[in-house]
């Protein structure tokens, strides 16, 4: 089974998280997440869902994993003011190991500087962010495009977790 990271700060969307991991966790795969600091508690922005972060993303290494979750919420925002996250997802990218961004999530792929030429998808507020990075934006529930998974919005989540259990084993 998989070991999957998740990279997670303050005021990340709720459903975006929960429903995803418990998707993998019921698949038989290991979640950690990682965020600024090691032991925080981290909270989502509608429901206040409570998640204690296992390890800081300045000490991980896409070789620790075989895939990486981007929920979306304010949170990728947040991390993308990180040069630590940013490296680590622009090295997840570019390792060929699966990254699953939706909704905001893939803010971080854009501050990673890893999607030009990609086809994706994420929340309509970052539409033309997504264009201005150089990626081929598709307004679509699920977009995949090699080693990236990306969904708009929480409704895309069924199509957003299908995809995304296609990408690990």
């Amino acid at each position: 089974m998989s070991r999957i990271a998740v990279l997670i700060t303050d005021m990340f969307e709720d459903s975006e998280y929960t429903k995803p991991v418990q998707a993998f966790e019921e698949a038989g795969h290991e979640v950690v997440r990682l965020g600024l600091k090691a032991g925080a508690t981290v909270a989502g922005k509608r429901e206040g869902t409570q998640v204690q972060v296992d390890g800081a993303v300045r000490n991980a290494t896409p070789d620790d994993f075989d895939a990486l979750l981007i929920p979306g919420g304010f949170s990728p925002d947040i991390l993308r003011g990180d040069a630590h996250a940013v490296e680590f997802v622009r090295s997840f990218v570019e390792s060929g190991k699966p990254v699953f961004a939706i909704c905001h999530g893939p803010q971080l792929l854009i501050s990673a500087q890893v999607l030009e030429g990609r086809r994706v998808t994420g929340w309509r507020s970052i539409v033309q962010d997504l264009r201005n990075a150089g990626a081929d934006y598709v307004d679509a529930e699920v977009v995949v495009d090699g080693n990236l998974v990306t969904s708009r919005q929480p409704a895309d989540i069924p199509a957003f977790v299908r995809e995304s259990l296609k990408k690990v084993k």
